[in-house]
């Protein structure tokens, strides 16, 4: 017999769950996802998420409330008569009085190997870190943030030059297939929690703007995977050019490479710059205004010439 649903959620990582719980034959009741937002050039037409326009696509009815603190919107929610919410990137806090709605509860699907890079930016936390695998776990919730115990684990590795973007790409469909498989389990009657350790916890908090500039004193590899990290949304960046006018240049991928020098210095025609230990070599830029190119690219039409300095 098929679980009657909530399901939350909000960016495009959380739509081939939605698709896949739905096709997997449960009754997905309702979906709840953050209010359309204001975005085109000038910021004036709200447009919604990437999981309710996928709901409405199949026909689900779609609540945006802007919290679920209050008694009527936390009574609206019990009167679903869910059996299970299932809570991929919602973005909101869940009060205990939602948590406990539901008849078995909230099942998260959350893109790391908790209690490592617990929080709001677990998959370029992990890049930045220099973690060599990552995955996803379903979870059920509990108030404290992403600390719940474990039913499902799936590994993903994380490849020397892999982006930020690339892995949130190869997350999504093991989220979804993962959160298929747990729902089974649950229907059976065989699902089964594990405490997660409390050794090893760390917390991916939200990239902050200031944190995007690369600093080129750092060793080559922690620059170089500040740039994956980051690539493509928000974007790492620094600044080139001379006579008090620099212009920002956002990073997008990246290899580790040969030689050294005063960091920030381009060292060959190939792009290549010196940081604090090693060197990076810049294979995708982007200037301000214009569209991603290659390394190649950008220098036929920037001089960019050995010796000048990135800031």
């Amino acid at each position: 017999m098929a679980l009657r649903v909530v399901f939350m959620g909000t960016p495009e990582f959380s739509v081939p769950t939605l698709r896949a719980v739905a096709e997997a034959g449960h009754q997905i009741v309702a979906v709840y996802t953050q209010p359309p937002r204001a975005a085109g050039r000038r910021g004036l037409e709200l447009t919604p998420s990437p999981v309710q326009r996928e709901a409405e696509r199949i026909g689900i009815p779609v609540f945006t409330p802007l919290s679920l603190k209050s008694a009527d919107e936390q009574e609206a929610f019990r009167a679903l008569n869910a059996d299970v919410s299932v809570v991929v990137a919602y973005g909101l806090l869940l009060p205990s009085a939602i948590l406990e709605a539901p008849r078995f509860g909230c099942l998260n699907g959350h893109a790391s190997l908790l209690p490592r890079w617990r929080g709001a930016a677990p998959i370029q936390r992990a890049i930045m870190a220099g973690d060599t695998e990552t995955g996803v776990m379903v979870m059920r919730m509990e108030e404290g943030l992403d600390t719940g115990p474990v039913a499902l684990t799936r590994k993903v590795a994380i490849g020397a030059d892999m982006t930020g973007g690339e892995l949130h790409d190869a997350l999504m469909p093991v989220s979804a297939e993962l959160m298929v498989e747990a729902l089974a389990k649950l229907e059976a009657g065989t699902l089964g929690f594990v405490p997660q350790p409390e050794e090893g916890a760390l917390y991916a908090r939200k990239i902050d703007k200031a944190e995007t500039r690369i600093d080129w004193s750092r060793p080559a590899p922690e620059v170089h995977n500040h740039i994956r990290g980051l690539s493509p949304f928000p974007g790492s960046w620094c600044e080139f050019g001379a006579g008090g006018r620099p212009e920002r240049l956002k990073l997008l991928r990246s290899t580790l490479a040969e030689g050294a020098g005063e960091p920030g210095t381009v060292l060959d025609d190939a792009l290549a710059i010196a940081c604090g230990t090693g060197a990076v070599r810049l294979a995708e830029v982007q200037r301000a205004g214009s569209r991603a190119v290659s390394a190649g690219e950008f220098l036929r039409g920037a001089r960019l010439d050995v010796g000048t300095r990135l800031s």
